[in-house]
């Protein structure tokens, strides 16, 4: 049985950043190396191949968290934004 990759954190909020990404080239760009990231962390950590440093695995974790947590940030203000025009 395949693991779910713990690094895929924002796909229940796909539409809010499928509309963050046409509004936003910077957010496309972050939310895109953050994807890249990601998926690159769970193929080391699940790979059966060659070794790697831990120390660069938690170097690539800090790096993603950064990126999430700036992800995070414009998720909110988007959130924000969208329930201010709603009322």
């Amino acid at each position: 049985m395949k693991r779910q990759n713990k690094y895929r954190k924002f796909q229940l909020q796909q539409q809010n950043i499928e509309a963050l990404e046409r509004e936003n080239t910077r957010f496309k760009r972050v939310y895109s190396e953050y994807e890249n990231m990601s998926n690159e962390l769970w193929n080391l950590e699940n790979s059966t191949g060659e070794p790697v440093p831990d120390d660069f695995i938690n170097a690539m974790i800090l790096q993603t968290s950064y990126l999430e947590e700036e992800i995070e940030d414009w998720l909110v203000q988007f959130n924000d934004t969208k329930s201010e025009i709603k009322q």
